[in-house]
Order: structure tokens, then sequence, then C-alpha cells
């Protein structure tokens, strides 16, 4: 497989350094050393890596596994307090005490032109006034904190703020209704409520009282509600906090500056945030799955992800404390929580609030080039709408960016191509995969190797990930199989919320291959030692009982030049499983039997007999979630007149409605 970029200075890596920082032996010396040693001793990897980042916390690092008879009753650190949000604040801590409080510590941007960006100060007197109001209100360790906002730099504060009072902080983006968000919190319970009574989106205001109205109804729990201004930064948490300097006006933005209020360089210790040290498994995050297909699932989630977090930053992303990183993300995706864990690291932040081709397709891009982003994030989704488009960084700097990251859905070897030939020829792009459930990664990226067209570099440090048949029997390289996991990892969920006997936890990882994580990916191991993701094993094709993923049709079919876009299910019908996909048409092209014949020869060429669909049908559009992945699950779920219960956690639901009248025909 073609070679697109290769490692430079890898002495300077904190990959390299890591490895010299644990090294007891000649036999760890490299990458392939340092893996193996990593999942065949996972309790002195884990234990060295917590050294490693530097982590505050206190007791005894011994044991690092308290092993159980079950792989999600294992525990990590059980003799161990820590607080995330002092880890995540840390950085900011040390600016304010050593006189370095106007240190720009976060950056943020909206499709609008406004920009703005935060000191460590202003940063550290928010979450200051947040705790003293938070806990004015009652607010107890464990109890849960829920937050109905876009991604704003109030968000975060917030959560900082919850998490340093032993809360539990679970968000919910607001273009989901409310009935989508009820789903979510009614389950949760949540004491307090932070919400924006209108968004930003494709160039208009939203207004979401109505909704919100509908929220603080459903929570009976609920002590106080904040509606949180997005228009004015100097109070925008209205009298539940005293007013916080606002953020450094900046040239050239669009949006009103206000007039900047002096805050001391050096802050004095009654202006800091306290932290509430808890045991290792005390939780911070409540996660939730899709929930395309019923009640989404509560993942709660203890600071094993901050653990995880740092390792896959700083060793597999190399992310260092000058640098700046941004990822397009909603608080409702767990890229958010990523994004949000590299104020431990020590580098800036970068959020962006709006639609990712408002007011054009070069927003995102422009932004980079203003804010010298270092390590740009987006998603498979993404980067093909971007194709499709006319953007044009003509004239854009982007000479600060090393390295491009792609999740969401599998990046296709044609897609690499467009990257390097049409983004930037000289950066390391790294698709990364994992999950909401683990809040982080399995497979990803690693500045020591090389990236391979079409190819996911690496394994994570520290998981035990393996390529298996239903047998749960190690696969060959270049033989497809399901992704597991053969040991607990720090970020595996805690629990399930409301799931008492663990049934549902159970059931969701384990029922296929006992004690083994079962994440529901296909997968190839390739021959150079990466990846490549097939697609959903949920989602998955299974004509004639061969089971087919969906990434390799998508490569075949999304390069016919009449096509833009596409969706492939296997729907089971009257007992048969029957192929059937969708296509969206480029310009004035029509679905007849020529590009039908054309569709049905390239697949049979190109993939094989097997992939090529019973049905083809034209439509209008293809149905994505807010992340911009492909619904293929709630389509197929159409098909088999099953219901389809959380529409409004996709962001065009209303396109449903022509797949549910193709399927009357069936």
């Amino acid at each position: 497989m073609t070679i697109l970029w290769k490692p430079q200075h890898i002495e300077q890596t904190q990959l390299h350094h890591f490895i010299e920082h644990i090294k007891r032996s000649p036999q760890i010396n490299d990458w392939p050393s340092l893996y193996r040693w990593s999942v065949d001793h996972t309790d002195q990897f884990w234990r060295e890596f917590l050294d490693f980042a530097e982590l505050i916390y206190e007791g005894d690092v011994e044991p690092a596994i308290q092993p159980a008879r079950k792989f999600q009753d294992t525990r990590f650190f059980p003799s161990l307090r820590i607080n995330m949000a002092e880890n995540l604040m840390r950085h900011i801590m040390a600016d304010c005490r050593e006189g370095r409080g106007h240190t720009t510590r976060m950056l943020f941007y909206r499709e609008d032109g406004l920009r703005r960006e935060l000191s460590s100060a202003q940063i550290a007197v928010t979450v200051r006034r947040l705790q003293l109001a938070m806990k004015a209100a009652g607010v107890q360790p464990g109890d849960r904190i829920a937050a109905y906002l876009p991604n704003i730099p109030e968000t975060m504060l917030i959560m900082i703020a919850a998490l340093s009072l032993g809360a539990v902080f679970s968000s919910s983006a607001p273009d989901f209704a409310a009935r989508a968000v009820l789903d979510r919190f009614q389950q949760i319970r949540p004491t307090l409520l932070f919400a924006a009574d209108a968004v930003l989106y494709r160039g208009r205001i939203v207004d979401k009282r109505s909704e919100l109205d509908q929220i603080v109804a459903g929570l009976p729990d609920l002590r106080r509600t904040i509606v949180v201004s997005l228009d004015n930064p100097e109070s925008p948490f209205g009298d539940f906090i005293e007013p916080v300097p606002a953020a450094k006006p900046v040239a050239g933005s669009t949006g009103e500056a206000p007039t900047p209020a002096t805050i001391p360089m050096t802050l004095a210790e009654q202006d800091l945030p306290v932290f509430h040290r808890l045991p290792f498994s005390h939780p911070v995050y409540i996660m939730y799955s899709s929930g395309t297909t019923g009640l989404p699932k509560c993942m709660v989630q203890g600071p094993g992800v901050l653990l995880n977090h740092l390792k896959e930053l700083m060793l597999h992303t190399d992310l260092k404390a000058e640098e700046r990183i941004f990822y397009f993300t909603t608080c409702g995706w767990m890229m958010w929580n990523w994004l949000a864990s590299s104020l431990a690291v020590g580098a800036t932040p970068v959020l962006y609030d709006g639609h990712p081709f408002t007011p054009d397709a070069n927003v995102l891009w422009k932004m980079a080039a203003d804010a010298r982003v270092n390590v740009f994030g987006t998603s498979a989704g993404y980067l093909a709408a971007l194709e499709r488009s006319e953007f044009d960084l003509t004239g854009l700097d982007l000479t600060s960016m090393r390295s491009i990251l792609s999740t969401g859905s599998p990046l296709l070897p044609e897609q690499f191509d467009f990257v390097y030939g049409r983004i930037k020829s000289d950066v390391q792009l790294c698709s990364i995969s994992g999950g909401t459930d683990l809040n982080g990664c399995f497979v990803l990226g690693n500045p020591l190797l090389p990236v391979h067209r079409g190819e996911i570099q690496c394994a994570g440090l520290g998981m035990d990930v393996d390529v298996v048949n239903e047998e749960c029997l190690s696969q060959p390289p270049r033989k497809e199989g399901e992704l597991i996991c053969r040991k607990p990892f720090p970020s595996q969920p805690l629990f399930f919320w409301n799931d008492e006997d663990g049934s549902r936890y159970e059931a969701a990882y384990f029922e296929t291959f006992p004690g083994v994580w079962r994440h529901g990916d296909f997968i190839i191991r390739t021959e150079s030692g990466g990846f490549r993701i097939q697609g959903r094993s949920d989602a998955t094709l299974n004509p004639g009982g061969v089971r087919i993923g969906t990434a390799d049709l998508y490569r075949v079919v999304d390069g016919i030049p009449e096509i833009a876009d596409s969706l492939v299910i296997g729907p089971s019908l009257k007992g048969e499983v029957s192929v059937m996909l969708f296509v969206t048409l480029r310009g004035s092209h029509t679905l007849d039997d020529e590009l039908r014949t054309k569709i049905k020869r390239e697949l049979k060429e190109k993939a094989s007999p097997r992939h090529v669909p019973d049905h083809i049908f034209s439509v209008t559009e293809i149905p994505y979630t807010r992340n911009m992945k492909k619904v293929e699950i709630a389509v197929r779920n159409i098909f088999e007149s099953r219901p389809v219960t959380n529409r409004e956690s996709l962001a065009n639901a209303e396109c449903l409605d022509e797949y549910e009248r193709l399927a009357k025909d069936f």
C-alpha cells in the first residue's frame, strides 16, 4: 500500500520520550515491542503512563488493576483518589499562581465571525464562581449537572465546575428536539440544567424556548434552570454567578466586543477553584448511545476517560503544551469530551459553533489558519461533503497544521488522496476509530509510523485489540473479522444508569463473545500492521449468509461520477436478506437502466458479486446524524417495519419520510 507520509524527528515525539521513560531493558525499544508490552503487562503500562502524564492525585497507585470475575467489573487504581477537573485545570492554575494569568487558554469561533479568547485568569475565576453558585444550589458529589448548550466556552467551564465538586456532567446538543433530550435526561434526573434559549445555525437564530419549556417540565428533580446567554459573554449566566470580566476583544470580530475588565495576572488562592478528590471509580460523565433504534443507553464513565484521552493525545497524537487543537463536534458527541481533555496537556482547545459550510465551504479552514491550529479534527462525512463542495484554500496559511484526524465512519483510500492532493501534502492524516462507549479509540494514529493509503496506523497502547471470526479466533492479515478487545481498559463504562443487575451492560458488549468486549465493527488487519474499518457489524450486509461490511461498497459507489452520495442497507425481508442501495445524483443525471447497469457492473468488478444490490433507489437525501454519520440502521428498521424512535438525533430526519414511502412496496 502506498506510503503518503513518513515521520520526521522521531526523537522529539512524546511517544519516543515515553519509551525512554519506561525502558527497563532492550526488549522495549521501538513501537512493536512497546505495544506488545503494553497489552501483556497492562497494569505496568497504565501505572507508568499515569506517572508520565504527571496527573495530580493522592493515595497509592498499587494495585493499578483490581481484577474481577467479569470484564466489566474490573477496577483501575482502587486505592487512588483524584479529581478530573483539577487535572484539566492544572496548567491554568499554574498560570494564575505564577503571574501568567493573561495567557490565552481557549479560543472560540462562531459561524457569523464572532471570535473570543479566554485567558487562564478568566477561566479560573469563572470556574470558581460557578463552583460557589453550584454549592449554594445544594450540589453534592454524585448529583447530575446537565447542559443543553452549543459548543461554546461556557459549556466547558460548567463541566469543569461540576466535576470539581464531584458532580456528574452530561450534555446534549441544542439541535436535539425536546423529546430526544428528555429521552436522555429523564433517565439520569439532573439537579441543575444549563440551557440555551436560542442557537445560531446556518445563518439564522433558532428559538429554543419552546423546547426548553418542555424539557424543564419533564425534569421534576431540577432545582434550577440557568439560561446561558449566547450574546452576552460578560454575563452569560445571568444572576446565577457574579459577572466575570469578559474575554479579550478581538480585532476583526463581527460580534460586538465587550469592554474588557481587568483581571490580575496573578490570582489569590481564594479566587481559584478548589477540588474534591474522589475514588478513581467515581463517575464524571454520563454519555449516551445514538438512540436511533430506542431509548439511548446511559453509559457512566469515570476518570479513566481522562487517563485514556491523555494517552491518545500525548502519545498517539503527539499533542504538546504549546499547541492548538480543533475538533469539529457538538456537545452531544464524545469528541467534545476528548477535545476538553487537551486542557490537561496544556494545549489550547479551539471551539467552533455553527454549520461547517456557513457562510461558505472555507469557514473551518479560515478559522484554522487564523488560530494557527496544529491538529485539525473532523469526520469522514465532512471530508466527503467538502470534496463535493466549491471550497478554495488559496491564500490560507495552513503551515502550522501538522495533523488531520478523521473519525465517525471509515475513511476511504480515495479520501486519503483528496486530503493529500487538495488540502495539504505534508500532513499526518490519522484515521481514528473507537466510540462513545469507551469515550476514546481502539485504533488510531502514531507519530512513529508511516501513513499508508486507506489505513489506520495502529491499535491504541494498552488496548488488547484483535480481529476475530465467529468463534473468536484471531484472523490473519487481509481477513475481515469483528473488532474485539480481550482485556479491560480504564475508560470502559463503570456501569449503565438504571441497570441494577448489569444485564444491559452485559448484553451490549459481551453477549456474542463472553468475557471479551465486542465493539460492533468489522475490521481488517493489514499486512503493514495497520487496520481498515469496514463498517458497523450491526449495520452489516449478510446476503446468502455471507457477512459484508459497507465500506467496500461505498468506496466503489461514491467513485461513480454520476453519484453524489449513497447509503446501503441489508434488511431481512420475508426471511431473506435483500441488499438495497440508495443514491443521490449529481446535476441532471437520472437513475435510468444504463446507470443501474453501470453501478452493478462497477460493484461486481471492483468489490465482489455479493456486493451487487438487489434494489437501487434514487432519493433526494441521505440521512445523517448531527455529527455527519450515515444513518444506516434507522433506514433498515423502516424496511423491516421496526420503529425509529429517536428521529430528533438526526440532522435531516424529515428525509426519512421518503424512505417510508419506498418501504411500503416491500
